[in-house]
């Protein structure tokens, strides 16, 4: 299966862009991907840019969720970034709010997040 989330690594952080709807399989292997990369390269935060996002389902925000759970549990903080205005929305009318989800507008402010944070 082609790889089709890029995951750019910077020092100790890992920036991985969603560019188009997954599949759930493909929303899987980016987790597995992204969990054994914070432990393999040593990583302190992660990045997941959804800007390009138009739709997320109930599996890939359930996902997103516990790809942040697993990256915490594994010693690094996560953000998500990017989430657009209607996605937004759809979300909270679904009642999937990703309330254990750290968020922010847009790369750089989920970079200065992950500053503050130390990670």
């Amino acid at each position: 299966m082609a790889v089709r989330v890029p995951i750019l690594q910077q020092n100790r952080r890992l920036i991985a862009s969603i560019q188009e709807d997954l599949s759930d399989q493909e929303i899987l292997d980016l987790q597995s991907r992204l969990l054994d990369m914070v432990v393999t390269k040593g990583v302190t935060g992660v990045i997941i840019d959804v800007s390009a996002v138009d739709v997320l389902d109930s599996f890939s925000s359930r996902t997103l969720s516990e790809i942040a759970g697993g990256v915490y549990l594994r010693g690094a903080k996560l953000v998500l970034v990017g989430i657009q205005p209607e996605v937004a929305m759809a979300l909270v009318l679904l009642g999937l709010t990703l309330k254990d989800v750290e968020t922010a507008l847009d790369l750089d402010r989920g970079m200065a997040l992950l500053d503050r944070s130390g990670a």
